[in-house]
C-alpha cells in the first residue's frame, strides 16, 4: 500500500484504521468502541478497553527478550554507564512503584517527577503507569516559582526528586529548589522521595522525606501487579507554556497513547525488536517522553537515556561523545534537534568520522525548522537519510513527516514532510477562515477528531482546552498556533507561531511567563518579550523593558547592572532555559490607541524585516526607539 491510500483510509474510515493499528498493543479487556466523538471537540478512543502503558513498555517483552538490553544510562556528567535488560528493568519499575503505594499512592493519584536524567527518573514514570498514578514530570531545568505553578495546578501525593543535576559539570542542586517551591505552593505534598547521588549536600525533613536507597532495598523483590485502566484514563500531565502566563497542563489518555506510540514506531520510526533508539532530548519535554522511555521500550528496542551534552567541555572540546554511543550500542535510529547538529557542525569533522556510524540507519530532527545547510550537512557526514517531523506537546507525536515504514515518499529541504494518517489537515486564512491555496500562508489547522494520542483536554480545565485551542475560526478547528503554506504537492512548510510562544533550542517558552518573571523586578514599569530568529537556536528571547527610574541606566554600566539583575530574577523565578538573550532599555512600547502591545511589530524590527501596517500605532517614535535600543 502507498502512502496516500494508506492516509486515505485513516481519514475516511478511522474507525476501521485504527482498529486494526490498536492490535499492535496488549488489552486485557477489548474496547467495545473505536472512537466516541458525540462530544465535539472531546474524543475518546478505545472506548471500555483496558490496557497498562508499563505492561506494554516492559511486560509484554519478558518471555521473548527478558535479558535483552533495554534501558541504558549514560552520564558523561558522572563518567556513568549502566544497561538494564527488560527484565532487570521490570525489577526496578517494581521497586519503585512499591515504594510509591507505600508512600499512599493511588490510582489517579498525581506524581510530580523533577529530576535529572537518570535511570530512576525512567524508573518513576514506568511505576506510576503501573499502578495507574498519573505522572507529571517537570523539566529539571525549572527554578522554584516555575515549579510552585505546577505544583499546585497537578496537586500531587508525591514529588520524586535528586539532591542535584549536573550539566557542562555545573552541579545543579534541586533538593533546595523543589524545597522553595514546596514552600511557595499553597499545595503540600505528602512525601517527597529523594534520590541521592552525591552531587550536592540536602537537608531531609522528618516525616516527608524518603531516601530513595533504603526504601528500594526493602522492595527490590517486591511483585507489584499492573493495574488495567480503561483506554481514556489520564496517563500523565505534561505542562506547555501558555499565552496568558499560566501553564496548561496537557492531558494524555493511556489506550490511546499506547497505539499512536507503537504504530509511529512501525510506520515513522522504522524501529525493530532488538535494535538500538537513542534520543537526545530530555524526558522534561514531550519528545522524551515519547521517544526515550515509552515508544522505543513498547517497540521492544533497547533506548538510550542521556545525560550530558553534545559537546563534552574538555580542555579540547569532544564533540564525538553522541558518535561514541552509536558505534557502541549499535544505535539505528537517532532523534535530535536542528539546534544540537548545529552546535556539533562547528566541530571538527574527525569527530564523527573516527567512529564506525554503519549501524545508523535514520537520523529524524524535530523541535524548530530544519534549514537546508544543516540538513545537507549532516546527511551527507553520515550518508543516512535525515527526516525532519514537526508536533507538539498538544499532538504526542509527529503531525507532519515522511513515514517511511509505510512507503519510501521523498523528502523535501525545508519542509517536514506531509500529514501522517490520522491527521485531516488545512491551511486555513487567520482573518477570513476561508481555506488558502498552495503556496498562500495561513494558520495551520487540523479538523476534530484529533486522532489517537493527542491531549484529551487541559488538567481540570475543559473550558480552556475549548477556548484555547478550538474557538479561533468561525467553524471549529484545532489551531496549532502555528504559520505554514502548503506546496502543490501537498508538502507543509512551517513560518512560526501566531501566538506569544517562542521556540528556543526546541524548548517551547511563553514570553508572557517570561514578561512576567521581568516585571517582578523592582525597577521595572513595563516589558515587552519577543522571540527573535537565531541562526543557532532558531529563536531567543530579547527584552525590551521601560525602568521606573530612568537616572540607573544614565550609563554603560548602568544599564549593564540592571540588565544583569533582571536576568538574574528571571533565572531564579524560570531558570536559565527562559533567559532573555539580551534586555535593552526603552521609555516606549510601540503599541496601538487601545493599548494593545504590538509584539509582532518588535520582532520584525529585531529580525530586520518591514514592521507591517503601522496606522494604529499611538507613538511612532516608539519604534524609533527600538531601533536604536538594538543599535546601542
Amino acid at each position: 500500500m502507498n502512502f496516500a491510500s494508506f492516509y486515505q483510509q485513516s481519514i475516511d474510515d478511522p474507525n476501521t484504521f485504527w482498529a486494526d493499528e490498536a492490535r499492535r498493543v496488549d488489552w486485557h479487556a477489548p474496547f467495545s468502541k473505536t472512537l466516541d466523538y458525540s462530544r465535539p471537540p472531546f474524543a475518546r478512543w478505545f472506548v471500555g478497553g483496558e490496557t497498562n502503558l508499563c505492561h506494554n513498555a516492559i511486560d509484554r517483552h519478558l518471555a521473548q527478550r527478558g535479558d535483552q538490553a533495554a534501558l541504558i544510562t549514560v552520564s558523561t556528567e558522572t563518567d556513568t554507564e549502566k544497561t538494564y535488560s527488560f527484565r532487570e528493568l521490570h525489577r526496578e519499575v517494581s521497586a519503585m512503584a512499591a515504594t510509591m503505594q507505600t508512600l499512599g499512592v493511588r490510582r489517579g493519584d498525581r506524581v510530580l517527577i523533577y529530576m535529572p536524567m537518570i535511570a530512576e527518573a525512567v524508573f518513576a514514570m514506568l511505576a506510576c503507569a503501573r499502578i495507574g498514578a498519573v505522572h507529571s514530570v517537570v523539566f529539571g531545568g525549572f527554578a522554584s516559582n516555575s515549579l510552585a505553578t505546577r505544583i499546585d495546578d497537578a496537586q500531587p501525593v508525591l514529588i520524586v526528586s535528586a539532591d542535584a543535576g549536573s550539566r557542562g559539570g555545573k552541579v545543579v542542586p534541586y533538593k533546595g529548589l523543589l524545597d522553595e517551591a514546596i514552600r511557595l505552593a499553597q499545595h503540600k505534598p505528602a512525601h517527597v522521595l529523594l534520590v541521592d547521588r552525591g552531587l550536592a549536600e540536602m537537608s531531609c525533613m522528618a516525616g516527608r522525606d524518603v531516601d530513595y536507597a533504603s526504601a528500594r532495598t526493602q522492595h527490590l523483590d517486591a511483585q507489584v501487579p499492573v493495574v488495567w485502566l480503561e483506554s481514556n484514563e489520564p496517563s500523565y500531565i505534561l505542562y506547555t507554556s501558555g499565552t496568558t502566563g499560566k501553564p496548561k497542563g496537557v492531558q494524555r489518555d493511556v489506550g490511546g497513547y499506547a497505539v499512536a506510540l507503537t504504530a509511529s514506531m512501525q510506520h515513522v520510526f522504522c524501529g525493530n525488536p532488538g535494535e538500538t533508539y537513542f534520543c537526545t532530548s530530555d524526558i522534561g519535554w514531550v519528545v522524551g517522553h515519547s521517544y526515550i522511555v515509552y515508544g522505543p521500550l513498547m517497540a521492544g528496542m533497547a533506548t538510550i537515556l542521556y545525560e550530558g551534552l553534545p559537546v563534552l567541555p574538555k580542555e579540547t572540546p569532544d564533540a564525538g561523545i553522541w558518535w561514541r554511543l552509536v558505534e557502541k550500542y549499535q544505535v539505528t535510529r537517532m532523534f535530535s534537534s536542528p539546534t544540537a547538529i548545529r552546535v556539533l557542525k562547528k566541530h571538527p569533522p574527525e569527530f564523527m568520522s573516527r567512529y564506525d556510524l554503519s549501524s545508523l540507519k535514520s537520523l529524524y530532527l524535530a523541535g524548530e525548522p530544519l534549514d537546508e545547510t544543516t540538513s545537507n550537512w549532516i546527511s551527507t557526514s553520515l550518508g543516512v537519510p535525515v527526516i525532519d517531523n514537526y508536533w507538539q506537546t498538544e499532538s504526542g507525536w509527529p503531525i507532519l513527516s515522511i513515514a517511511k515504514g509505510v512507503d519510501d515518499k521523498s523528502t523535501r529541504l525545508g519542509s517536514p514532510g506531509v500529514p501522517l494518517y490520522g491527521y485531516k489537515m488545512h491551511i486555513m486564512n487567520e482573518s477570513t477562515g476561508e481555506l488558502c491555496r498552495a503556496n498562500e500562508k495561513g494558520v495551520v489547522v487540523i479538523e476534530g477528531p484529533l486522532p489517537p494520542g493527542c491531549m484529551q483536554t487541559v488538567y481540570r480545565d475543559d473550558e480552556r482546552f475549548v477556548n484555547t485551542y478550538w474557538s479561533n475560526f468561525r467553524t471549529q478547528v484545532y489551531s496549532t498556533f502555528d504559520w505554514g503554506i502548503r506546496d502543490e504537492d501537498g508538502y507543509y512548510f512551517i513560518l512560526g507561531r501566531t501566538d506569544d510562544v517562542i521556540n528556543v533550542a526546541g524548548h517551547r517558552l511563553g514570553t508572557r511567563e517570561i514578561e512576567e518573571s521581568i516585571s517582578s523586578h523592582a525597577n521595572v514599569s513595563e516589558v515587552a518579550v519577543v522571540g527573535v530568529e537565531d541562526k543557532l537556536k532558531g529563536q531567543v528571547a530579547i527584552a525590551f523593558v521601560i525602568p521606573k527610574k530612568a537616572e540607573g541606566i544614565a550609563t554603560p554600566e548602568g544599564r549593564q547592572a540592571l540588565e544583569a539583575e533582571i536576568m538574574r530574577v528571571v533565572d531564579k523565578q524560570i531558570g536559565a532555559v527562559g533567559r532573555p538573550s539580551r534586555v535593552h532599555f526603552v521609555s516606549l512600547l510601540p503599541k496601538t490607541r487601545s493599548g494593545k502591545l504590538l509584539r509582532r511589530s518588535i520582532q520584525a524590527i529585531c529580525e530586520g524585516r518591514d514592521p507591517g501596517d503601522l496606522t494604529t500605532i499611538e507613538d511612532p517614535g516608539s519604534l524609533q526607539q527600538i531601533k536604536a535600543a538594538l543599535q546601542s
